[in-house]
């Protein structure tokens, strides 16, 4: 069983650039799936989905198709210019929310 299930609210991945607009590297989170072929290594066996906030993703351009990465590299950490920060962090900041809302109806209805 999964030990750690992400939120299914609005999230920036590291990449996101404050300096850019507030889309930029934002996410919705939808849930976890769970791979039911016998075949699936134990560490992709639960996947996050979840759907870009930015219409230069290549999912959104390619039918609006959400993504999937496995549960246990959503969930770690990355080391970026010597510094581990989570890869996904959640917003929580209401005003942010409330502008990815806007930009979740505009690109998915």
């Amino acid at each position: 069983m999964v030990e750690k299930i992400p939120e299914p609210v609005f999230y920036y991945h590291y990449k996101h650039n404050p300096a850019g607009p507030v889309g930029n590297y934002a996410y919705e989170i939808c849930g976890v799936g769970h791979h039911t072929e016998d075949d699936c290594r134990p560490e992709d066996e639960y996947m996050q989905v979840y759907r870009p906030l930015y219409p230069e993703a290549y999912v959104y351009q390619n039918g609006k198709m959400f993504d999937l990465r496995p549960l246990g590299m959503a969930m770690e950490e990355v080391i970026v210019d010597g510094v581990a920060m989570p890869r996904f962090t959640k917003i929580t900041d209401r005003g942010i929310i409330v502008k990815l809302e806007a930009i979740k109806k505009k690109m998915y209805g």
